[in-house]
């Protein structure tokens, strides 16, 4: 009877030392995979994610095969203290990789359409250190005056937008280089070139342009519209008068535009200043780039934010312009 009771015991015991094999196994393999690292993949963590999100977003851009595995590699070797951010991750990486990884302070540098070099600068030094930031700083000024774009004392708008890693021992003017070059890409496969003119504006006018674009338009489907409303204001001789150019002067992104700021003259004031700013504004898109290049014909003078999905009134009459700030103001857009 003993020996009957014991049998089907053993058989149990015998599958549970498989299934634990099995698994240890299985967990090995996601841990250490075969093959070794692959390509870099960017995994973003936003604020408040927890550490199965975060897993979650790493499945889903290929880092790992099962975010199961990975949460219980943490709970056995510990969580690290994941501060937000981008971070490049090389898909197939051991476990061990990716923890100290996501222990250490993001490794990338997002630039978006829009940023000011001074926010670039703000985040290079956030992923790196204040004295690594500086030397971005000093070397942008450097770099600025070797630009085949002709500019004057800035890589401002001559920045490509993108994700920049910062390797390890990697230096500023090389973070720089990379910016520029992916900038170079972008202008080229728009059709920009530094000998390109159109309508009276040499390359880099046409970057200034663009970038006052890039922040008016904000919306892609906008941008070619009030592209013409520039050159429409600067082939008639007045001031642009264009906020986006003011509030850049004041590092100052959006919000309201003062009477006091208005009065204050500076380069960047396009109602008290003619013709274009001196520098661009901001890092520009291919769809502001592509804007100023090939602008539709049109009459149009003023725009007017609408509708909260972004859409604009264009108009070539005052009148016209004073009526879409009625609807704007009804609809408690301004």
């Amino acid at each position: 009877m003993l020996f009957l009771l014991l049998k089907p015991l053993g058989r149990i015991i015998s599958l549970l030392i498989v299934v634990v094999f099995v698994a240890a196994v299985w967990f090995a393999l996601q841990a250490y995979p075969l093959g070794g690292s692959g390509r870099e993949a960017f995994v973003t963590v936003h604020v408040g994610d927890s550490l199965s999100t975060i897993a979650g977003e790493m499945h889903a851009q290929g880092v790992i095969s099962s975010p199961l595995a990975f949460r219980f590699d943490l709970s056995v070797f510990g969580s690290p203290s994941v501060v937000p951010g981008t971070y490049a991750m090389p898909e197939g990486a051991s476990f061990s990789t990716l923890r100290s990884i996501l222990s250490n302070l993001p490794n990338v540098v997002t630039v978006y359409s829009g940023y000011t070099l001074r926010e670039i600068a703000q985040e290079v030094a956030m992923h790196s250190s204040n004295s690594f930031g500086d030397r971005f700083v000093a070397d942008e000024k450097t770099l600025a005056r070797e630009s085949a774009y002709g500019a004057p004392s800035s890589l401002e708008g001559l920045v490509g937008p993108g994700n920049y890693v910062i390797s390890p021992g990697e230096q500023p003017v090389q973070l720089l280089d990379a910016m520029t070059t992916s900038f170079t890409h972008l202008a080229t496969s728009v059709g920009l070139k530094p000998t390109t003119t159109v309508n009276g504006l040499d390359a880099y006018q046409l970057i200034i342009a663009a970038s006052i674009v890039e922040k008016e338009g904000y919306y892609p489907k906008n941008m070619p519209k009030v592209a013409r409303v520039i050159y429409n204001r600067l082939a008639r001789g007045g001031p642009l008068q264009m906020d986006a150019t003011v509030e850049y002067y004041f590092n100052q992104d959006g919000g309201t535009v003062t009477p006091a700021m208005l009065a204050t003259r500076t380069p960047y004031n396009t109602y008290l200043n003619t013709g274009l700013t001196p520098t661009p504004i901001c890092t520009v898109s291919k769809y502001s780039l592509r804007a100023v290049l090939h602008a539709p014909a049109g009459t149009w003078l003023y725009f007017e934010l609408v509708n909260k999905n972004g859409t604009m009134a264009f108009s070539t009459t005052f009148a016209e312009q004073l009526a879409a700030e009625a609807v704007a103001a009804r609809r408690g857009i301004s």
